[in-house]
């Protein structure tokens, strides 16, 4: 089960609970407490997809910086290959130039690209956490008030 469907099988167990006078509601402590186990069981696996993301990123670092040196050194090899006259060196210096410019640019696009996509990643992850935690805080805070006012009773 995932993480969304975890925290939304929370939100039902919130949602079903008896409300009463005060806005106050009961829940079935054991019924959420399942839910926090399972949000708790899962989240290492989120975090997993996150590396697995991260590692997918420094792969594709390095096939792009493969292929630029491949690049490179073909650049290299043509532009030695050709005839001396100055025009043709000119001209495949100049193109292993923009093949080299294109390259990095490539690599700088696909490093930009990948960390953005780990940071949405975490950054989501974080907020979600964040906001169940505010959640079960209020919803422990809430059960605390209730059980001295259902003593007096």
């Amino acid at each position: 089960m995932t993480l969304d469907e975890l925290l939304e099988q929370f939100d039902e167990v919130l949602d079903s609970g008896i409300k009463i006078p005060g806005k106050k509601t009961v829940v079935d402590i054991e019924k959420l407490r399942a839910v926090v186990d399972d949000i708790r069981l899962n989240i290492p696996s989120e975090i997993k997809q996150a590396r697995g993301i991260v590692a997918d990123r420094a792969d594709i670092i390095t096939t792009a910086k493969r292929e630029a040196d491949g690049i490179i050194r073909n650049a290299e090899e043509r532009a030695k290959a050709m005839v001396a006259q100055e025009e043709i060196v000119k001209m495949a210096q100049d193109k292993a130039a923009e093949i080299i410019a294109n390259a990095q640019g490539k690599s700088r696009d696909m490093r930009k690209a990948a960390q953005d996509f780990v940071d949405d990643i975490m950054r989501r992850a974080d907020e979600g956490l964040t906001a169940n935690l505010g959640e079960i805080r209020k919803t422990r805070a809430a059960l605390k008030q209730q059980i001295p006012s259902a003593s007096k009773d």
